[in-house]
């Protein structure tokens, strides 16, 4: 609960945001619709609820089904106007999660443009695309997408959250409502078959999942629920062609990450190894001098630790000048993906966002 204090900082945002919805709402601004799927993933947070895994959860299930662009406005890059993403680009071009994208999918189209309208536009036209996944899309209301995938976290719920700044809300969350698909991200795997238990016993459990959170969500019917959980691959070098495989084996690890929620990531890295030491960096930093400096100290200390962040922080590693020789040698990243639980409710998933034949 807020005070009046509070309620007074919030009262302009919230007046802002309702006034740029109800135009939208009622058409006094207007929003394009295209004749191609456009998939919108996004959320009403800041960050931390993992809308980069799910676009290439999208991407790996339909690949090779479509000609499928991700679209995207490149949080953090220093460039201006459209830019196709390259796999040789730097961070600094295109944004970390983009380039991210691009060098997993190569094959696909990836581009970054504050105008999305345009920049969908010039893909159809350049590059017969026939399937665009808007990467953080929710909020860009001048697109009405043919899907609109509303994430929320397991673990922050938007359910007594406020707006910012005060809580990390950066929209109402009254505008869940214009979600078709609303997945609850970083779910733990409740899905899990016990040999005690019939085969039916990872479907039973996301039905009484989902009947908790549609009630405290207060989702409409026509609203579909997922649940969706991370899954992590096998660490991988930063530096392919200096790194020291021997590092890969050891059983101690320090970490260091620079993403908006790392609760997954640390989860994930103690089952594997003893993790002696992690250093928490705001979301897309730009690793300075003395932010190396500080990773390498901390490598420093534990000389038989693998050094391991994210795969997002490795996209703004790989051309980071102050990295020494020593800290490249051992630092490793953990690919991280996602999939629908139970597996069987995948199909059902991607059936509601491709076009019926």
């Amino acid at each position: 609960m807020i005070g009046v204090a509070s309620k007074t900082i919030l009262f302009p945002y919230w007046c802002a945001l309702a006034l740029r919805n109800y135009l939208y709402d009622k058409g006094f601004k207007k929003a394009e619709k295209f004749d191609i799927p456009v998939i919108s993933v996004g959320n009403i947070t800041v960050g931390g609820t993992g809308k980069t895994p799910h676009t290439e959860m999208i991407v790996q299930a339909l690949r090779g089904q479509y000609r499928i662009a991700v679209i995207s406005r490149g949080y953090k890059r220093k460039s201006k106007g459209y830019h196709v993403v390259k796999t040789t680009d730097d961070f600094t071009v295109c944004g970390d999660e983009p380039l991210q994208i691009k060098r997993k999918f190569p094959e696909i189209v990836v581009a970054v443009c504050k105008d999305r309208n345009a920049a969908i536009r010039k893909v159809i036209d350049d590059y017969g695309v026939n399937f665009v996944i808007l990467d953080d899309g929710f909020q860009y209301r001048k697109i009405i997408p043919s899907t609109n995938i509303l994430l929320v976290n397991y673990n922050k719920t938007i359910v007594g959250d406020n707006l910012l700044p005060i809580g990390r809300l950066r929209d109402l969350p009254s505008q869940k409502r214009r979600a078709d698909i609303v997945i609850v991200s970083k779910s733990p795997d409740f899905t899990i078959f016990d040999g005690n238990k019939d085969e039916l016993y990872g479907l039973e459990t996301v039905n009484e999942q989902e009947e908790i959170w549609r009630k405290a969500l207060k989702l409409n019917p026509n609203q579909k629920l997922f649940f969706s959980t991370p899954i992590y691959m096998q660490a991988q070098p930063v530096f392919p062609g200096i790194c020291n495989v021997r590092y890969l084996y050891s059983k101690f690890a320090v970490a260091f990450t620079g993403i908006a929620d790392d609760t997954a990531f640390k989860t994930q890295l103690i089952t594997t190894h003893k993790l002696e030491k992690i250093l928490k960096f705001a979301d897309h930093k730009n690793f300075s001098k003395a932010d190396i400096k500080s990773i390498a100290a901390m490598a420093a200390r534990s000389p038989e630790a693998a050094v391991i962040t994210t795969e997002k922080d490795s996209m703004r590693l790989k051309s980071n000048k102050y990295v020494p020789e020593p800290l490249k040698q051992k630092m490793f990243c953990l690919p991280i993906g996602c999939t629908i639980i139970p597996t069987v409710k995948m199909e059902e998933f991607i059936s509601l966002i491709t076009p019926q034949q």
